[in-house]
């Protein structure tokens, strides 16, 4: 009869498989020679070393509007609702603010999959924090590992501008700007996208710390639905978020064409 033989159980794989940008494959190794041999006949060339860069038809530019500060009543997130590609408009109502956990969320600029794919590594290893250590990371904390995630990619085409918009529990909330060229900046206002000056030049003459809930997201909408009147990359909807130490509350989305925004402008 044939021995029977376990293979080995090793802790490493249970591990997560992506560490700080890094891929780590786990094998599992056979205590004793097996003999039986498996051979496998692959092509020359095959696997490759890495994977074979792919020119692309045509020049992928893009933009956005993304704009978040903070006030007595916690953290306003605004962004529009427009991914473009080129000269044309990819998806008119896409999500651009990403929640990552009950009291963080993240406002994203670039390559829409690429931010897409980090919120969800992020908020994934935000829950491995919590359920090993018994608390969640603060915002501090998580704006750090996003920016050690993201360096080893650091010249590469991986395009991700985040800024994360959260509340640690204490009395003030946090407010982090984090870039895939190893930026990581912390602030009361940020504005990140193509229309980002624009949006500027309306929040830095109304943002105060004194501002009401809806002072505060008026203000963001209105410089949001400026940004968008003069940057063609963005348009469309306005998302805004506010967060407290409660959490996350997500307001109505508003489309910029309403009557109230154009009186709103006429009025400025």
């Amino acid at each position: 009869c044939r021995e029977r033989r376990e293979l080995p159980c090793r802790s490493s794989s249970f591990e997560t498989p992506i560490k700080y940008g890094r891929f780590y494959c786990n094998f599992i190794i056979l205590s004793q020679p097996c003999p039986i041999q498996f051979v496998l006949s692959f092509p020359p060339g095959f696997p490759p070393s890495c994977s074979p860069s792919v020119p692309l038809p045509f020049t992928m530019s893009h933009g956005t509007t993304t704009l978040a500060f903070i006030f007595q009543g916690g953290v306003i997130a605004a962004a529009d609702t427009r991914s473009s590609c080129n000269g044309l408009v990819a998806c008119p109502a896409s999500q651009k603010i990403l929640p990552v956990h009950s009291h963080l969320v993240g406002t994203t600029s670039g390559t829409s999959a690429d931010c897409a794919l980090w919120k969800r590594i992020l908020a994934r290893e935000l829950r491995l924090y919590q359920l090993r250590h018994g608390r969640r990371l603060s915002t501090a904390g998580a704006a750090k590992l996003l920016a050690h995630m993201l360096h080893p990619f650091k010249g590469t085409e991986l395009c991700v501008a985040a800024t994360l918009c959260g509340w640690d529990g204490g009395e003030r909330p946090s407010l982090y700007y984090v870039c895939s060229d190893g930026t990581r900046l912390q602030g009361e206002l940020f504005s990140v996208g193509s229309g980002s000056p624009y949006a500027y030049s309306v929040l830095d003459g109304g943002v105060r710390w004194g501002l009401t809930v809806e002072e505060a997201t008026s203000l963001a909408r209105q410089a949001v639905y400026r940004a968008t009147h003069r940057d063609a990359y963005s348009g469309n909807c306005v998302d805004v978020y506010h967060i407290t130490s409660k959490g996350w509350a997500r307001r109505d989305r508003e489309d910029q064409l309403q009557p109230r925004f154009q009186k709103s402008w006429e009025a400025v």
